[in-house]
């Protein structure tokens, strides 16, 4: 759990939820509203993904 609470990539798209949750709070409600959570749950997902594969990798090396 250490691995991807302490990568950069998966901190800075969480802190970039901070934002997000903002402009849900204060914005419009409308259709780039959606577009703009859809874009932040890939990019935690991406994150992720680049820690699992990392991890694979630094598996296979040893």
């Amino acid at each position: 759990m250490r691995k991807y609470l302490l990568n950069t990539s998966v901190l800075s798209s969480l802190f970039g939820a901070f934002g997000l949750v903002q402009t849900t709070r204060k914005g419009p409600k409308d259709w780039r509203l959606a577009l703009m959570w859809i874009s932040w749950a890939m990019t935690v997902a991406i994150a992720v993904g680049t820690v699992i594969e990392d991890n694979r990798e630094l598996e296979l090396e040893d």
